[in-house]
């Protein structure tokens, strides 16, 4: 539970004509990591694609681009048998690749129409009110024709040119369209830039502008209605091929993926090598189904993992149900090494027990737990889900602390005496009961645990707590380096640490008066000889951490103060708003005031709890013991999901 799977080298050796039942059968049982082979100083060379790999690719290409232009999803079908599959899948790719060809092609062309409609539109908008057939804008041998656009009235100065001209113009647009005789024409191109003048392209076609337009929009309208005619049809084939894409996608993409395997082995004129890691558990039935499927002409060996080989084992996870969510938190991090611990099971723990700590509200911890499981309901996305179990594990947690410190959405369930007056709770008759006084500080225990009267005691009892916390870091290192170097580096290197603490312990102690104070400085400076022959000078430098580390899980109280007092505020703004007599429309602000400011709250519970307890993880308790860097176990194989042998 605390270690990854264990694993075994396995080596494969056969002739290259049982290659390909070798591969089937590797595939089939979906255990087996291939390691790429890369040292041809050996002898041995990168092998080549099976036979059938550009077939196979060119298929797949095909069959994936008809998925996407179909807006082919991915959904729970019926699984289809590999053996027909194969049997009809050329005939009815091709049957498909043709159907869907003639519709992609017809409504390619119906868009580029509709491009080049819109295009005409904008350029006809100009001259709707202009009563001129558009072969009268060009075609004369002493006549010069200006079309654009001007800001104000250009006649006047028209008119001191020449009085030989025709307009017609738009006041609203500004388009104008100007017949000159082309002894005018330079002087009338001197005086436009006055008006801004800016040219318009006349298109290329006979009418008038008003009745193109009319019959142009008549078009759009047409090839729209082409356009939904032939979605439709497209909409039948994706009802008709789904299943039939999706299987075939599936088939594919499997057999793809064996046929570039030789290109990741060793091989020579004649045989074969394949190295790669199976788990323990998966050795046997390796051997079994490689045996059976190449009768027997397969050489199989197995080796056990060495310490050098510690960085380069893939590693799988091996935790209990119940736990497997955290992983999300390990691989956002780093996989664990092979001979190291790994930490999923207790981030299992530990992680959901500091969120509950920091949020610790009945109200939100419902809202949260009924969001999450609404997502994890409505999507079917494998990396959501276990996103939405750590969720709901930390609104356990949250729930059960809400409990104890009696919250609810910011306010107290019991009421509690205080020296400026009663705190009235939301429940009648729950009154908070003193249990004792609280050995940090002048406060006293009580039930509920109400967090901002026992701020105090919440921060040495946070800063304890981290005290634990980082032990187990460092226990859990010690393990590891035993593994790594052995029990002298482990007792130097992490035992030191633990040593230094006890000096400290020891010290304060002395400094209380209960034991000579000497002890403790024998002790502390035993640890730190121990910690300098362990880690070099970086160890005595990284001292002062001891505390910053401890200190810094006070932010389980600090963060969730916080959040009690935004709820708190919120609560307050709205309930001024509507008492003692302010009703109406106050009142319905003041609902608008308290779902939003809880709204905004609720949110903020999510990220900041979140973040703060992953820190924690990340920052104070990975640092004392864990490497990480494994490479993650991806055998080869398919988990099908469509297709069935």
């Amino acid at each position: 539970m605390l270690s990854p799977k264990q694993m075994s080298r396995v080596t494969i050796v056969g002739h290259k004509t049982i290659m390909e039942q070798t591969v089937n059968a590797l595939h089939g049982i979906n255990s087996f990591h291939i390691e790429d082979y890369n040292d041809e100083e050996l002898g041995l060379k990168i092998g080549k694609s099976f036979e059938n790999a550009d077939d196979v690719s060119s298929k797949l290409i095909k069959i994936r681009s008809i998925s996407s232009f179909l807006g082919i999803k991915k959904t729970d079908v019926g699984k289809q048998n590999v053996e027909s599959l194969f049997k009809e899948l050329d005939t009815k790719l091709v049957e498909l690749d043709d159907e869907v060809s003639k519709r992609t092609d017809r409504k390619n062309e119906i868009e580029n129409h509709l491009k080049e409609l819109d295009a005409l539109n904008k350029e006809l908008q100009p001259f709707i009110t202009i009563p001129l057939d558009l072969d009268q804008y060009s075609g004369y041998e002493n006549l010069a024709v200006f079309s654009g656009v001007v800001k104000g009235d250009i006649e006047f100065k028209l008119s001191s040119i020449t009085k030989s001209y025709e307009l017609f113009s738009d006041a609203r647009s500004g388009t104008i369209v100007l017949f000159v005789l082309k002894e005018h024409a330079d002087a009338v191109s001197d005086i436009l830039p006055e008006f801004a003048f800016k040219e318009l392209r006349v298109p290329e076609i006979s009418g008038l502008p008003a009745d193109l337009l009319k019959k142009i929009r008549e078009d759009i309208v047409n090839s729209q209605n082409d356009i939904q005619s032939l979605n439709a049809e497209i909409e039948s084939l994706r009802l008709k091929y789904s299943d039939f894409i999706l299987a075939s996608d599936e088939l594919l993409s499997i057999e793809a993926q064996k046929s570039e395997v030789p290109l990741r082995v060793a091989t020579s004129e004649h045989t074969f090598m394949m190295d790669g890691w199976v788990p323990n558990e998966d050795y046997d039935m390796l051997v079994s189904t490689v045996e059976n499927a190449t009768n027997g002409r397969a050489f199989i060996s197995r080796t056990a993992v060495t310490r050098e080989e510690d960085s380069i084992v893939p590693i799988k996870y091996d935790n209990p149900k119940i736990s497997r969510p955290f992983e999300e938190i390990m691989n956002l991090y780093s996989r664990p090494r092979y001979s190291e611990i790994d930490p999923t099971s207790l981030i299992f723990i530990t992680f959901p027990l500091f969120y509950g700590m920091i949020l610790g509200d009945i109200g939100y911890a419902v809202i949260l737990m009924g969001l999450a499981l609404g997502i994890k309901k409505l999507v079917k996305s494998d990396a959501v889900k276990p996103l939405m179990n750590i969720l709901i594990y930390c609104q356990i947690s949250t729930l059960i602390f809400g409990v104890l410190y009696g919250e609810f959405l910011g306010f107290p369930l019991a009421s509690l005496h205080t020296e400026h007056g009663i705190v009235a709770g939301l429940i009648p008759g729950f009154e908070t009961i003193n249990l004792f006084a609280s050995p940090f500080a002048t406060e006293m225990i009580t039930y509920p645990v109400h967090r901002t009267h026992l701020v105090m005691t919440m921060i040495v009892v946070t800063a304890l707590i981290g005290v634990v916390h980082i032990n187990i870091g460092y226990l859990l290192g010690f393990v590891n380096e035993r593994r790594k170097h052995g029990i002298v580096a482990a007792m130097l290197e992490k035992g030191s640490w633990l040593v230094i603490e006890l000096g400290i312990l020891l010290l304060a102690l002395g400094y209380a008066g209960y034991i000579p104070s000497a002890v403790g400085i024998a002790v502390f400076l035993i640890g730190f000889v121990m910690l300098l022959k362990g880690e070099g000078i970086k160890g005595p430098i990284e001292l002062p951490a001891l505390l910053s580390n401890s200190l810094s899980y006070t932010r389980i109280i600090a963060v969730g103060l916080s959040s009690i007092y935004i709820a708190s505020t919120v609560n307050q703004i709205a309930f001024e708003m509507v008492m003692p007599k302010s009703f109406g429309l106050m009142t319905i602000f003041a609902i608008l005031i308290f779902l939003f400011g809880h709204a905004l709250n609720t949110v903020l519970s999510i990220i900041a709890p979140g973040l703060h307890a992953l820190r924690l993880q990340y920052v104070e308790f990975f640092t004392k013991f864990y490497e990480g860097g494994g490479i993650k176990y991806n055998p080869f194989g398919y988990i099908r999901k469509y297709t069935e042998e």
